[in-house]
């Protein structure tokens, strides 16, 4: 499809001011997943930089098999091809500081960062990342990075409304999806492309300064040894959780955490 207006222009002025930044960006109306699209992509040989967009998802997926409910035109959602020759453990949060800052750059709205895929604003979700890999230890090396913000308010079903909010519903008035896309696109490139440069502690500094849940938090979980819990202390230089317990700290680096955060 032609790209929608609030977005064509702030691309066209991204890519004339960036002309070296390695982005294609397609966008689609309606797919089932900007993340298959990209998955497929790759698989086809595409470069890094490319960017499969719609206004709306059938299929939308978040951690876990989630769907991620991606109502049309109320947000953006874009996947991203990436293709890293290390780095692969802190693409993630990588993704999370990209995202942070290109909002904040947009919008002047600084969101908090949860572990680990998570923006939230008054501990609400604003938007969600989701990575995959595909053939690590290859030359044909890949990871999808899949974006989701939620700009506009949206009839979202109750489950989802509980823990969710939009740009415009925090900050109290309209916002340019345009802005918001450019600005995220040009930091996920710049973010990736540090971080594959030996950047990796300083995009750590920065996404624990963004994420005030990292430090303190009660959280639960399960093993196979039963139900665990702990408090939170902080990310190590691999990205993973580190969480306090009566046992001593523990690394978790996957699972399903119920986080108790401070209001």
């Amino acid at each position: 499809m032609p790209f929608p207006a609030d977005l064509a222009d702030a691309l066209a002025a991204l890519l004339a001011r960036r002309p070296g930044l390695t982005l294609a960006v397609r966008w689609y109306p309606e797919v089932a997943s900007t993340m298959d699209e990209v998955s497929r992509a790759a698989e086809e040989g595409a470069p890094r930089g490319l960017v499969v967009g719609a206004e709306a998802q059938s299929a939308g997926r978040g951690r876990w098999g989630r769907a991620w409910i991606s109502p049309s035109g109320a947000g953006l959602y874009f996947s991203y091809l990436a293709r890293p020759a290390r780095g692969f453990d802190l693409l993630t949060l990588a993704a999370g500081v990209a995202v942070r800052a290109g909002i904040a750059e947009a919008t002047g709205l600084h969101a908090d960062l949860k572990w680990p895929n998570d923006l939230l604003v008054g501990g609400r979700k604003v938007a969600g990342l989701l990575a995959e890999a595909a053939r690590l230890g290859t030359p044909d090396a890949s990871v999808t990075i899949g974006v989701g913000v939620n700009v506009r308010l949206a009839a979202y079903p109750s489950d989802v409304a509980m823990g969710a909010t939009s740009l415009e519903a925090a900050l109290g008035h309209g916002v340019d999806r345009g802005a918001v896309l450019a600005a995220v696109l040009e930091h996920l490139a710049d973010t990736l492309v540090s971080l594959e440069a030996g950047g990796a502690e300083a995009m750590l500094q920065a996404w624990r300064a963004a994420s005030p849940s990292a430090v303190g938090t009660p959280v639960e979980w399960s093993d196979p040894s039963g139900s665990r819990h702990g408090i939170t202390a902080g990310v190590d230089e691999s990205g993973a959780l580190l969480v306090r317990t009566s046992a001593g700290t523990e690394r978790i680096v996957a699972g399903e955490l119920v986080w108790h955060l401070r209001a």
